[in-house]
């Protein structure tokens, strides 16, 4: 039980009656994140992402997000959570280290390393009801909602102002001796904290994500034209994809991780510790010829409970051929 796991962690029960600042609101909610095994925690107050408004009308107006028409619903809400979470005070951001111990066949097609284990959404979410129930048990009459990547929330853009990382050229967040394969999460609260600072930009002069992306996605420096990207036309795009790209995706079938694996700062990744992120081993060991002969039964046996099922098994095998 999470109240259980905090008496144990801070030792007696007395303590919580004790809580009664932002300072010590904060650092129990941050100790709690430790506990829970994400790599990082950072508070920001909830407000108005006025930098971000013209940034993301822009990326819009220019149809980076190709079919994504998701992407256009719910400005006013992707901009200011508290439109979503009444009397929203603080957003809490989470990062959870993905990043896998073993890697693929080199002689296979490809997989995106955030897609090597279960579905992250379930494992996360899983972990933030607990945190919630925490929060709630351990300071009090505290409401909030839990999200991860599937609602109307910035989530990169409210990691950078809670001082986890900065955003790269490439759009992702990046972090210091840490790199980026990581997820981003958040928990939107209606009680103040103690707020964290953003931290500055480490990519300097260095290009290699633009230099390196294989479809020329990265169109200039910190913006992406969603719909170049092979991600997109591998996972968003439920048509055929367009016959211009042949022999641009460099093996990739489900994602692409080219951006993140050339980035200087992912020479600091480390494996991660949660065993829902492990791969089954076929996953590691299929063969090219092994994905092509691959079955919907073989299908649904490899990718029970992972991100792969998004694209379903047409949307697969339209990849693979692709890459043919």
């Amino acid at each position: 039980m999470p109240l259980l796991s905090g008496l144990g962690h801070f030792g007696f029960t007395s303590y919580f009656v004790l809580i009664n600042s932002k300072e010590t609101y904060s650092k129990f909610i941050k100790s709690e994140a430790k506990r829970l095994g994400f790599l990082s925690c950072g508070i920001s107050k909830a407000g108005f992402l006025e930098q971000e408004a013209p940034r993301l009308e822009e990326w819009l107006n220019n149809n980076y997000n190709g079919q994504m028409a998701y992407m256009e619903n719910h400005f006013d809400k992707r901009l200011d959570p508290t439109l979503l979470v009444d009397d929203a005070k603080s957003v809490v951001s989470l990062l959870l280290n993905y990043y896998p111990t073993e890697a693929q066949n080199q002689e296979s097609f490809k997989i995106s390393k955030y897609a090597y284990g279960q579905d992250y959404h379930f494992v996360i979410k899983e972990k933030l009801k607990e945190f919630l129930f925490s929060i709630q048990e351990n300071i009090g009459d505290v409401s909030g909602r839990a999200f991860v990547d599937s609602a109307p929330v910035l989530d990169k853009a409210w990691a950078a102002k809670s001082g986890l990382g900065w955003r790269g050229k490439n759009s992702n967040l990046l972090t210091q001796k840490v790199g980026s394969f990581y997820f981003i999460a958040e928990l939107i609260l209606d009680i103040d904290l103690e707020y964290d600072h953003a931290t500055t930009d480490h990519c300097g002069s260095c290009t290699a994500c633009i230099d390196a992306c294989p479809t020329e996605a990265i169109v200039a420096p910190y913006v992406v034209d969603g719909s170049k990207c092979i991600s997109y036309f591998t996972i968003e795009l439920k048509e055929n994809i367009p016959y211009e790209m042949k022999g641009k995706f460099d093996e990739w079938m489900f994602g692409c991780d080219t951006c993140q694996d050339v980035c200087p700062w992912n020479r600091f990744s480390k494996s991660h510790s949660e065993p829902l992120f492990n791969p089954n081993p076929e996953l590691l060991s299929f063969s090219k010829k092994d994905w092509i002969e691959i079955t919907e039964e073989t299908f649904r046996a490899v990718f029970k409970n992972s991100p792969i099922k998004r694209t379903k098994f047409d949307g697969l095998k339209r990849n693979i051929s692709f890459l043919e």
